[in-house]
């Protein structure tokens, strides 16, 4: 199963790029990182609506959408990797996750989505969103495997 993660905004901190790129190189999964930028000055629905566009085109085709959304689900990481692997032994190919921009993601966008994930109740900045998510990621991996990094 391949993974795109497509993010609003650039990533400029080289200790947090670092961290995610820790967790990709230990991760066997195809995982590939896809940030976008809008172009125009935009602000509330117009901005959330180019940002969907945006996200979209990042991420192309995928068989599985996840949102990343303060009021979505928020799972262990067990349940997440039993979802993961529910989706990839279903036949899902090509799994996508959004993480928007401070105004949030579209409605439109949002209505695609198979999933909303919550890391819990908090707002995180999206920049540490995305190192969540690639742990997680990681994590998952490590569960389904059986590899000791996920100790219970």
């Amino acid at each position: 199963m391949r993974i795109t993660i497509a993010c609003v905004g650039k990533m400029r901190e080289a200790a947090q790029k670092s961290l995610i790129d820790e967790y990709l190189k230990r991760c066997p999964w195809a995982i590939q990182v896809q940030d976008v930028v809008a172009k125009k000055a935009q602000q509330g629905e117009a901005l959330q609506r180019e940002e969907a566009e945006l996200l979209k085109l990042a991420l192309g085709k995928v068989d599985r959408l996840v949102i990343l959304d303060e009021r979505g689900k928020n799972p262990d990481s067990i349940e997440f990797a039993h979802q993961l692997r529910d989706w990839r032994d279903g036949g899902c190919q090509h799994l996508g996750f959004v993480i928007g921009g401070a105004e949030g993601v579209h409605p439109e966008l949002r209505k695609q989505a198979h999933l909303l994930l919550s890391f819990g109740k908090l707002t995180w900045p999206h920049m540490l969103a995305r190192i969540l998510l690639t742990e997680q990621l990681y994590r998952a991996w490590s569960i389904l495997e059986g590899h000791p990094y996920h100790k219970v």
